[in-house]
């Protein structure tokens, strides 16, 4: 069954989805609507048809899903006409500005029946793959703790993500992204507490960094930090377990596992540091410990386009829930909260549910 797709803004994330749906089978791009007539020409310029507007995506009879790609604050006005239209919806993270908002998405996609999902495309990169596999398979003993990191140095780019009634900042803009990584690998455990911190290093009107630490019931601690004024970038993935200790220092998955392997050590021989001996600090022996490679997961980016397809062609259940999105909206709230307010957040526990 042959689907066609309409992209509603096409600048860089547009243009990225417009490239990849030329390579998924039974799914052809029907046309662009942009704001910017540059835009709109280098959709011309590579052979696409374009819309006047957006009414007039709308009313093309052939288009059965339209693609929200414009800033942030646009998303629930266009998503709500779309479904309204009779059209299935994708929309570019985050979904919205807040959870109310979403929760008014949520509600016209039951009143339409129409399929809306949101493109929460990094459950597929590989580096998160491969981080989560280690941690579901043991690998580590049991894990008590994970950091998450994404740094760079060249603070926000110059554009629309720099103003808060865009729906700027990184933890609307990345934060989106590490939050529902780690919520969707600790699956149903309970998320209790939340403390955060927000920089304003480059940008005074919206974050451009932050860091949380998130509290779970099963014990589990996980840092999730972005940063945007980082010349030494630190590792993307940092998990601690009983057994081991597994890094991955970036996207493309350079990193190791560091296990032990069994043997105890009787007579620890101190090293001598500029101040003094340790015990407690001094490396194990080789023969204690076992250097692994990590077991590194491959992806299909066209997968959640396909699960879109399968979707609306009643074959697959949706692989992102928009329970799992509100969740996710609502601990973005709740890290907002608790940088105000310099406390720790309750978060899902008795008395307070976010």
């Amino acid at each position: 069954m042959q689907h066609k797709i309409a992209i509603a803004g096409f600048g860089g994330m547009g243009s990225w989805h417009q490239e990849l749906i030329e390579r998924i089978e039974n799914l052809t791009v029907a046309g662009v609507y942009d704001i910017q007539n540059a835009r709109m020409e280098c959709a011309k310029s590579r052979g696409f048809h374009t819309y006047g507007d957006f009414e007039e995506m709308l009313a093309d009879s052939e288009t059965e899903i339209v693609l929200v790609a414009t800033p942030n604050n646009l998303h629930k006005s266009m998503a709500i006409k779309a479904m309204q239209a009779g059209k299935h919806v994708i929309s570019e993270k985050p979904v919205t500005l807040n959870s109310g908002e979403f929760m008014e998405i949520m509600k016209v996609s039951r009143e339409t029946g129409m399929f809306f999902t949101v493109h929460q495309n990094r459950r597929w990169d590989e580096d998160y793959l491969t981080i989560k596999k280690i941690y579901q398979d043991g690998l580590l003993g049991k894990v008590h703790r994970i950091e998450s990191r994404v740094h760079g140095s060249r603070g926000i780019p110059g554009d629309w993500r720099q103003q808060p009634e865009f729906g700027g900042g990184m933890v609307l803009d990345w934060g989106v992204h590490l939050l529902d990584q780690v919520l969707e690998l600790m699956g149903d455990t309970k998320l209790t507490h939340v403390y955060a911190t927000l920089t304003n290093i480059t940008n005074q009107m919206v974050d451009d960094g932050f860091t949380a630490v998130l509290s779970f019931e099963n014990g589990m601690e996980i840092l999730a930090e972005v940063g945007t004024s980082n010349f030494i970038s630190l590792p993307r993935w940092y998990m601690n377990g009983r057994d081991g200790t597994a890094v991955i220092e970036d996207w493309e998955n350079n990193g190791k596992i560091v296990r032990a392997v069994g043997k105890n050590e009787q007579d620890v021989v101190p090293v001598r540091t500029a101040a003094g001996i340790t015990k407690t600090m001094a490396p194990r022996r080789e023969d204690t410990i076992c250097v692994e490679a990590l077991p590194i997961v491959k992806s299909d980016l066209k997968g959640f386009y396909k699960n879109v397809i399968s979707v609306i062609e009643g074959k697959e259940e949706p692989k992102i829930k928009l329970s799992e999105i509100l969740r996710v909206m609502r601990l973005m709230e709740a890290i907002f909260e608790s940088a105000r307010l310099k406390q720790v957040i309750k978060f899902e526990v008795s008395g307070r549910e976010h």
